[in-house]
């Protein structure tokens, strides 16, 4: 198997040059998978895995727009449509200056496995702009939204392809995302999730990323009899996602201590409690600011600002209990994975997309902690737009008990399928095994139902 699976990716790579984002999602799968392809040579046969890595539609497109100073500016404009065999295809938009095609499709193959893994009908996709919304006005951001949503429009609907928000899109760029599409179908549909609560949109869905990766820490935590009361938390990021992973572990008797941005990280000993959290939420959210701020009003604080040449994030190397990294792919490499394993941290919950390199990955597995990949621990934003396009179909709105159970129940459903399949496949605790595997059967055997398309 093993030269099967070589020849597989090295095929990968020749047909996918200068995409190595793309290269390792498809790496980590492949070996999980390899485990399924012994026992299921049909799966083999019907090319199931050369399938699911080559996109379905990838679709790319010119984004023109004019600051407010009247200069026109050109970005790029993408939607990878990847896998649609049990449903439309869902996944976020991000506007980003790093967005490109082998990032997006990294981010949409890994979409394919988390959105099976939910239990709800939904494939997987990605799109997005190499646009940098900071420092823009809002009136920028509009007309580039419009300007973005002027070409896609033509390729989602309600059944076909349903976009959301990811880095760089909040609840200001899907409204402005949102009022273009239907002015231009004159249709009031939900063709966007992360909508505002007024206009379709669902509550919790903000939360639910940041709530998810807790809610699946501590379903691990209970394999051990133990929970988050009383746990230091290490959180990076300082966007949505990390915003609510340290609501919820407050909310679960946890101390989270750190934040970070793309300038450098906070290191609060005392704990980001919810009046420190409230300031960090106008910080970003209103005032889009840096955390730098954080640490110039609280006493106490440590701000450590980032060293681009330096070979490993301090961020990864404080004492603690957890890790939930939440800012971006790659934050922690081999040397981080050891720091934080030597520093105790022994639960990692995965709020951004494949944070962890293979280096860092194989450390946490070798360390044999609890360890949940992104594609796991981090569907529970994808999970609640599912909740948001089923309140749509039928035009009704749950409350935020509902959606938060509804939630919960699919994060443990989650963690249930990763544990069983990874113990079905001889890898009992390995959870990265578990996901791939559990993801990749689903879509596999709808894939064989409906035949060679």
């Amino acid at each position: 198997m093993s030269s099967y699976i070589n020849a597989f990716l090295d095929e990968i790579k020749a047909k996918n040059p200068a995409q190595p984002e793309f290269h390792q999602a498809v790496l980590e799968v492949a070996h999980s998978v390899a485990l399924v392809l012994d026992r299921h040579p049909e799966y083999r046969k019907a090319k199931i895995l050369e399938r699911i890595a080559e996109p379905e539609r990838v679709i790319m497109f010119r984004v023109s727009w004019m600051d407010d100073a009247g200069e026109i500016h050109v970005n790029r404009g993408y939607r990878i449509q990847m896998n649609s065999a049990i449903g439309p295809y869902k996944g976020g938009l991000r506007f980003h200056p790093t967005v490109n095609l082998g990032i997006l499709k990294f981010l949409a193959f890994e979409q394919v496995f988390k959105n099976a893994l939910t239990t709800l009908p939904m494939g997987g996709g990605k799109g997005g702009c190499d646009f940098d919304p900071k420092g823009k006005s809002d009136n920028e951001v509009m007309r580039l939204c419009q300007s973005f949503m002027s070409e896609l429009y033509r390729h989602i609907g309600p059944d076909t392809d349903v976009p959301a928000g990811d880095i760089g899109v909040g609840g200001r760029e899907i409204g402005f995302l949102y009022g273009q599409y239907r002015k231009l179908r004159n249709e009031v549909t939900g063709v966007l999730t992360g909508k505002g609560l007024d206009w379709g949109g669902s509550l919790i869905r903000p939360e639910a990323t940041g709530y998810g990766a807790v809610y699946f820490a501590a379903e691990m935590l209970k394999t051990r009899n133990q929970t988050l009361e009383g746990k230091k938390c290490l959180v990076s990021g300082s966007g949505n996602v990390a915003q609510y992973t340290i609501e919820k572990i407050n909310e679960l008797g946890g101390k989270a201590l750190t934040l970070s941005d793309s300038n450098g990280f906070i290191y609060d000993p005392e704990g980001i409690d919810s009046k420190k959290l409230e300031f960090v939420m106008d910080l970003k959210n209103n005032r889009r600011g840096r955390i730098k701020e954080y640490a110039d009003k609280y006493k106490g604080v440590a701000y450590t600002p980032l060293t681009p040449d330096l070979d490993h994030n301090p961020i990864w190397d404080i004492k603690a209990d957890c890790a939930f990294p939440s800012a971006t792919q790659n934050e922690i490499n081999g040397k981080d994975a050891k720091n934080l394993v030597r520093n105790g941290v022994f639960v990692i919950s995965e709020g951004a997309n494949m944070p962890t390199t293979p280096e860092g990955v194989d450390v946490f597995l070798d360390a044999k902690i609890l360890y949940a990949p992104g594609k796991a621990a981090n569907a529970g934003g994808v999970a609640t737009s599912g909740l948001e396009m089923s309140q749509n179909s039928a035009r009704l709105s749950w409350t935020r008990e509902e959606v938060d159970s509804r939630l919960h129940h699919i994060m443990k459903s989650i963690h249930k399928t990763c544990v069983e399949a990874a113990a079905a496949y001889g890898t009992p605790g390995n959870y990265v095994n578990g996901a791939n595997i559990g993801g990749f059967l689903k879509v596999a055997r709808a894939m064989i139902e409906q035949g060679l398309v």
